[in-house]
C-alpha cells in the first residue's frame, strides 16, 4: 500500500503553470536539506489548491518576501532535530551560505569556516583540521545531512548548499562527539519551488570548471533534481593541482495526504597532487612558499558515494514520524611524500636533536588506502502534546549505526633527502614497499533520545533532552593475526531555558553534556594486543553557556551574543604502565571559556553585513602526568578570530562587498615553544545581476598578504575568480 500511493502519484499531470518557480537563490535560504524542511510550505500550497475544483486546480507556486542579499535562515535543524527559528535554540549556532564563499573560489570545508567566531581551522590534506571551541571537532564531529561523517577523509562541498556549526556538546542528539560542536552540511535535493541553473567559472592558476542544476518539477506530487559539478585547476605551488567531479540525482515525491519521500544519491570524487610539505618550522630563511613539496607521481584521491533515504508522515498537524537511512562509502587512496625534518649546516634540527643530512629536509613516505563505511537508520516522531497551560514540543527518537575502517598502509620515517630551495626526486619511484598495517575497526552504536521543549508562557521555554548510547568496537590486526572488542555505554543530558520579553529579543542559558568513547580516541581503533588494559572510560565535555538574540530594526539585521564556559575531564593515563598496568587515574581537565558575536542582515538602506568575532582562551587546567603543561594554551586555538563582510546592493544591477578574515597567533605544540603567526586577510567581490543572468568577480586575498594558515600550508596569493550563472 505505501509503495502503491508513492508510485501512483507518478502518473498524475501537471497543470500547465505549476512549473512557475521561485529564484534559486530563495530556495537555497529555504531549502533545510530534509524532507519535512518545507512539509509547511507545500502543505499551504496544497491547502489552496485544494479549495479549487480538481479540474482546474490552483498554480502551485510559493511566493515570499526574500532578499538575496540577507544570508538569514529562516529556521534551521541541526540543533534540536526540528526546525526551529535560531531564536528558539538555547545554544549559539552560526550559519554559513556556501554560494557566497564559492564566489570567492573557495571550495575547502575548512576555508570557508575561518574566520567563523571560535571555530579555528588549519590544512589538513586528509581531513579538514578544524577545532571548535579549542577542542577537535573533525573525525567524529562532521556531517552532512545529519548523518554523521566519520574517518579520516576530506569532505566535499560541491553539493552542500548550507554549513551549520552547532557550538558545544551535541551527544543528547547525535551520540560522541569531542564536545566542541558540530558541523552540518545541508545538501541541495529536489523541491517544488526551485529553478534551474547552469554556470560556468575561471579564474588564477588555470582554475575552469562549471555547475549545472537541473530542478524539474513534473507534477504537484514528484519533482525531481540533478546537480552536477566539475572543477580542475593548479595550485600557487609549484606542482600541486587538483580535480573534482560530483553528480547527484534526488527525487521528491508528496502524496500531499501526510507521506513524503526524498530520495538521493551523491557521488563526489577529489584527486590531486597534494600539498603536503614540510612544516612552518622545518623551513630555512629564503625558501619561498610557492616551492611545492610533491614528487612527481605523487597522489590523493577521495571519492565518496552516498544513497539517502528520507521517508516522513504526517499524522495530523501536530504528529509525525520520520525514517532517514543512509549508506555511505569515502575511500582515501594515496601515495606520496610528506612533511619532513630539516637539518642545518651544524647538524642541529628546529627542536636541538642531532642529524646527519645537513642543509636538505628529511622528507617522510607513505601509501595507503583506507576504506571507510557507514550505516545509518535513525527514527524520530514529533509531535505536540497539551498538559494544563503547558505546551510540550516533543521528540522520541532511536538511531542505529554501523561504521567499519580498513586502513591498509605503509608509512616510513626520514625516507628521502632533499635541497628545500630546488627540491628534485630521483626518476624512478621505486617498488610500493609491502603494507606494514592492515587493520579492520569496527564501531555499532545504538542511542535512544528523548527532547521537550516546553513552553510554559509566550515569553518563557524550557529545553530539556535526554540520550542513552550503547556502543561496541572491534579492531582486528590482520598483520599480527590480533583482535580485540571493546564496549560500553553513555547517559548525556541537555538542559536550557528561553525568556523572550518581548518577541524580538531571547535570552538564554543551558549546560550540556556529551562524551567520547575508549578514553576520547576518535578514531573508534583499539589496540590488539593480548596484555593491553584499556582506558575504558569515556571522556566528557560539559558546558554552560548564557547568551541573547536579537532581531533589531523591524528584523532587518540579527545578533548572538553568548558566553561560556567548556570542560573537558576525565582525561586518564597510566600512572605506572610498567609495573601497574591495570591502574588508569584522571590525568586532569582542559577548559575553554570565550565569548562570541555575530552580527547578520540589513544595517540600513542597501547596506548588508554578515560577520562575528570571537574571544577563546583554551587551556590546561591540571596534568598529573605532564605537571609543567599545567596552564599552557591548547594548540591551534586562535585566542582571537572572526570576520565581517559588508556589502552594498542598490537598486539596479550592480553590487559589491568588501571583507576581512583574522586569526590570531596560536601554538603549534602543547609546551608552547613554537608559535603560528595571525593573519588579517582582505577579500572584496563585484556583481551583476540582470534575470536571468548573475555574473561575479571575486578576488581573495586582496592584498597579496604573505601568511601562514596552518603549520604546513601557507595562505593563497591575490587569486582572482569569474563566474556566470544562468538560471531558468
Amino acid at each position: 500500500m505505501l509503495a502503491a500511493g508513492l508510485l501512483s502519484v507518478l502518473v498524475l499531470p501537471l497543470p500547465a503553470d505549476a512549473q512557475q518557480t521561485e529564484s534559486r537563490q530563495a530556495e537555497s535560504r529555504q531549502s533545510e536539506g530534509s524532507a519535512s524542511a518545507t512539509a509547511n510550505m507545500d502543505n499551504a500550497a496544497d491547502t489552496a489548491a485544494a479549495q479549487e475544483h480538481t479540474t482546474s486546480l490552483a498554480p502551485v507556486r510559493v511566493t515570499a518576501e526574500f532578499d538575496p542579499d540577507d544570508v538569514r535562515p529562516e529556521g534551521v535543524t541541526t540543533a534540536t532535530k526540528t526546525y526551529l527559528a535560531p531564536k528558539d535554540i538555547p545554544q549559539a549556532i552560526d550559519t554559513v551560505e556556501v554560494s557566497k564563499s564559492k564566489s570567492y573560489g573557495i571550495n575547502d570545508l575548512s576555508v570557508m569556516l575561518d574566520g567563523v567566531p571560535g571555530v579555528s581551522t588549519a590544512y589538513d590534506m586528509r581531513g579538514e583540521g578544524l577545532t571548535i571551541r579549542g577542542f577537535e571537532a573533525d573525525n567524529n564531529d562532521i556531517y552532512r545531512d545529519g548523518i554523521r561523517e566519520s574517518g579520516q577523509v576530506r569532505r566535499s562541498t560541491a553539493n552542500v548548499e548550507r554549513i551549520e556549526i552547532l557550538k558545544g556538546p551535541a551527544a543528547v542528539l547525535y551520540g560522541r562527539g569531542s564536545g566542541g560542536g558540530i558541523v552540518n552540511m545541508i545538501s541541495k535535493q529536489a523541491r517544488f519551488d526551485a529553478g534551474s541553473s547552469v554556470s560556468l567559472r575561471g579564474g588564477s592558476w588555470q582554475n575552469i570548471g562549471g555547475s549545472l542544476d537541473l530542478n524539474k518539477v513534473l507534477n504537484r506530487h514528484v519533482a525531481l533534481r540533478l546537480t552536477a559539478d566539475r572543477e580542475q585547476a593548479h595550485s600557487f605551488r609549484h606542482g600541486i593541482r587538483n580535480r573534482n567531479e560530483m553528480f547527484s540525482p534526488s527525487i521528491l515525491v508528496d502524496t500531499r495526504t501526510g507521506l513524503r519521500w526524498v530520495g538521493q544519491y551523491t557521488w563526489d570524487k577529489v584527486w590531486r597532487v597534494p600539498d603536503r610539505g614540510p612544516s612552518y618550522a622545518e623551513l630555512p630563511a629564503g625558501v619561498s612558499i610557492r616551492t611545492g613539496f610533491a614528487r612527481p607521481g605523487d597522489f590523493v584521491e577521495d571519492e565518496l558515494k552516498v544513497l539517502r533515504s528520507d521517508l516522513s508522515y504526517d499524522f495530523d498537524r501536530t504528529w509525525k514520524l520520520r525514517w532517514v537511512a543512509s549508506r555511505r562509502t569515502a575511500d582515501q587512496d594515496f601515495d606520496h611524500v610528506f612533511l619532513g625534518t630539516w637539518c642545518n649546516a651544524q647538524g642541529q634540527t628546529s627542536t636541538g636533536g642531532r642529524c646527519n643530512w645537513q642543509n636538505r629536509v628529511n622528507q617522510n613516505y607513505a601509501w595507503q588506502t583506507t576504506r571507510n563505511r557507514t550505516t545509518t537508520h535513525t527514527l524520530d516522531l514529533t509531535g505536540l502534546v497539551q498538559t494544563g497551560p503547558l505546551t510540550h514540543d516533543l521528540l522520541v527518537g532511536f538511531e542505529h549505526s554501523d561504521e567499519e575502517r580498513r586502513p591498509i598502509l605503509y608509512s616510513q620515517r626520514n625516507y628521502i633527502t632533499i635541497d628545500p630551495y630546488n627540491p628534485s626526486w630521483p626518476a624512478d619511484r621505486g617498488t610500493r614497499p609491502a603494507a606494514n598495517i592492515n587493520r579492520l575497526h569496527e564501531a555499532r552504536s545504538q542511542g535512544v533520545y528523548v527532547q521537550d521543549l516546553v513552553s510554559f508562557t509566550e515569553q518563557w521555554k524550557v529545553l530539556l533532552g535526554l540520550r542513552q548510547d550503547h556502543y561496541r568496537f572491534r579492531s582486528t590486526d590482520y598483520l599480527k593475526g590480533e583482535s580485540r572488542s571493546y564496549k560500553g555505554h553513555s547517559l548525556s543530558q541537555r538542559a536550557g531555558v528561553i525568556y523572550q520579553p518581548v518577541p524580538e529579543h531571547s535570552l538564554y542559558a543551558s549546560w550540556s553534556k556529551s562524551f567520547a568513547p575508549f578514553g576520547g580516541r576518535g578514531m573508534i581503533q583499539l589496540q590488539t594486543g593480548p596484555s593491553i588494559v584499556y582506558d575504558a572510560d569515556p571522556q566528557y565535555s560539559r558546558q554552560m553557556e548564557v547568551g541573547i538574540k536579537s532581531d533589531w530594526a523591524n528584523n532587518a539585521f540579527s545578533t548572538q551574543f553568548a558566553v561560556y564556559q567548556l570542560e573537558h575531564y576525565n582525561i586518564r593515563y597510566q600512572p605506572d604502565a610498567d609495573n601497574d598496568p591495570y591502574t588508569w587515574a584522571v590525568r586532569g581537565k582542559e577548559r575553554s571559556r570565550g565569548v562570541e558575536f555575530t552580527l547578520t542582515g540589513r544595517l540600513v538602506d542597501d547596506w548588508y553585513v554578515r560577520g562575528g568575532v570571537g574571544l577563546t582562551q583554551a587551556k590546561v587546567v591540571s596534568d598529573a602526568a605532564q605537571p609543567a603543561l599545567t596552564g599552557k594554551k591548547l594548540r591551534n586555538v586562535a585566542r582571537r578570530n572572526g570576520n565581517l563582510f559588508v556589502r552594498y546592493a542598490p537598486e539596479g544591477a550592480w553590487y559589491g562587498e568588501v571583507g576581512v578574515t583574522h586569526a590570531s597567533p596560536r601554538w603549534l605544540n602543547a609546551t608552547n615553544t613554537q608559535e603560528l603567526p595571525g593573519y588579517t586577510r582582505w577579500d572584496a567581490m563585484v556583481g551583476w545581476r540582470q534575470a536571468p543572468w548573475t555574473v561575479t568577480l571575486g578576488i581573495t586575498n586582496l592584498t597579496d598578504r604573505t601568511y601562514w594558515r596552518a603549520s604546513n600550508m601557507p595562505g593563497t596569493p591575490r587569486t582572482v575568480l569569474m563566474t556566470a550563472n544562468y538560471q531558468f
